[in-house]
């Protein structure tokens, strides 16, 4: 199938194919005019990939996932690592924006809102400048 196929099927824009294929993270076969052929297995990759990266994983990690996917003597363990890795860094991000937003609805709190010139969001922004 032609790119405009794959990309319906994958559910992913044409410039994002071209892109994978760049890096080498798929590798569709070439007609003899040297237009793209995407195969079921391409467009399976590519949903692998867009699947993967909805999760949070980044382009390498694809690339080791789609590697561990292909590799039928695997161990499951090794998958369960890289996705514990990635929960780890979830769980590490969503702390992260718990505290920013407890800052923030604290300084949100204690802000008049007024006419008046203090502002106490202002003034902690402005610590240690």
């Amino acid at each position: 199938m032609n790119i405009g196929l794959a990309s319906t099927h994958s559910d992913l824009p044409a410039k994002t194919i071209r892109y994978y294929e760049d890096i080498d993270l798929i590798k569709p076969a070439r007609n003899a005019n040297g237009y793209r052929n995407y195969s079921q297995s391409d467009v399976h990759k590519l949903q692998f990939i867009q699947r993967s990266r909805s999760l949070g994983f980044s382009v390498e990690e694809c690339r080791q996932l789609l590697a561990l996917y292909e590799d039928k003597s695997r161990a499951s363990a090794d998958v369960k690592e890289m996705a514990k890795s990635k929960l780890k860094e979830v769980e590490r991000k969503l702390s992260e924006l718990h505290q920013l937003q407890e800052t923030l609805s604290h300084l949100v709190d204690n802000c008049n809102g007024d006419n008046r010139p203090d502002c106490p969001i202002l003034a902690n922004l402005s610590k240690g400048v």
